[in-house]
């Protein structure tokens, strides 16, 4: 049993164009060491060792604040909202009305819209065992009604990460926040995660309509699909296969059905890659999870390490509610009512096979 209190170390990471400063956080037990910076309350360095006891850091990431600021497509480790994922055409019907947000993903919003909460610096405080993040999102934010308060504390307990989102508004809105970190379990430089080996604790998931990757609504049973992820499954084996769905993604970019209640915190993932040995699952309070397979990389951002970050470099794994979800009335609510919290945990924990 981990009884070592994490240490929690801060220092400056950049200064933005207005002036303010980019603070990082750096939470270390005996098991794993997790950086994270103001800017967009997201993840920039996870080092935890492999089988052989050596030390990587598999999160994809920069070391510096300016790509960051620059790299306006990556989502690299960010904590987005106000609503992960897409909404087709930026709208939706709320509270007798229909809102219209800001469109970022040619005709869709996605992650927020234009300014979404990757483009934000946070306030941040030391808690016990981490960092807790701030942020007031006013009325109209990006066309999103009421003023949201959010709070995103990470903690670090032994191989343990474990990130508590809430929110509370003063009007009717809808609110859904992920993490948006890609892992590469043989460290961030070391090519593709098509060898790596996926399991999903899912037996449906939400197929696409087109490109634009918006949810056609159903609600579909993986059997007898390249989507069955029940089993572990390498994930290159089935990836090029001749499939619409998989077309549309140019690979995976979709949202897994997870079984069990929403609100308990149970499995959605494991990941394990066979070369490092090392493992991460995630257990999430969360409806859904997206695995996308970071199809969208194609070596123009470049590393940490120096290292361009090639077509499935890396790979997220986003507890979420479903994409879309205020257009869709069968699928689980992302509504928040005033007097109410919006509350999610999911844990990423970190093994060795």
């Amino acid at each position: 049993m981990e009884n070592q209190r994490t240490q929690v170390t801060c220092e400056v990471f950049g200064t933005l164009a207005n002036g303010s400063q980019v603070s990082s956080y750096t939470l270390k037990s005996s098991a794993v060491e997790l950086r994270l910076i103001t800017y967009g309350a997201r993840v920039v360095e996870l080092k935890t060792a492999d089988r052989h006891g050596k030390i990587h850091d598999v999160a994809l990431g920069f070391g510096t604040l300016e790509p960051y600021v620059e790299a306006r497509n990556g989502f690299l480790g960010v904590m987005v909202g106000r609503f992960a994922n897409r909404i087709a055409k930026g709208q939706f019907p709320l509270a007798g009305r229909t809102v219209q947000t800001t469109i970022n993903n040619g005709p869709n919003m996605l992650h927020g819209g234009t300014d979404g909460f990757d483009r934000r610096n946070w306030e941040a405080a030391v808690v016990p065992d981490g960092v807790e993040f701030t942020l007031l999102s006013p009325d109209g934010d990006q066309g999103f009604p009421g003023n949201l308060k959010v709070r995103v504390r990470y903690t670090l307990h032994g191989n343990v990460v474990r990130m508590a989102s809430s929110a509370a508004s003063d009007q009717t809105t809808v609110v859904n926040l992920t993490n948006h970190t890609y892992f590469n379990l043989d460290g961030e430089a070391s090519g593709t995660i098509l060898d790596e080996q996926l399991t999903l604790e899912a037996d449906a998931y939400t197929p696409v309509s087109s490109a634009e990757a918006i949810p056609t609504g159903e609600i579909a049973a993986v059997e007898g699909t390249p989507f069955d992820f029940r089993q572990p499954t390498r994930i290159g084996a089935r990836i090029e296969e001749p499939n619409q769905q998989l077309t549309y993604g140019r690979g995976y970019d979709h949202n897994w059905v997870v079984r069990g209640n929403m609100g308990e915190l149970r499995p959605a993932a494991k990941l394990y890659a066979p070369a490092s040995g090392r493992v991460l699952r995630v257990e999430t309070t969360e409806p859904g999870i997206q695995f996308y397979s970071g199809n969208f990389l194609d070596g123009t951002l470049v590393g940490k390490s120096g290292v361009p970050y090639v077509q499935r470099g890396g790979l997220c794994l986003e507890t979420q509610r479903f994409p879309d979800t205020p257009n869709h009335a069968n699928f689980p609510s992302a509504e928040l009512k005033p007097g109410e919290e919006y509350s999610s945990v999911t844990t990423w924990t970190f093994q060795i096979e």
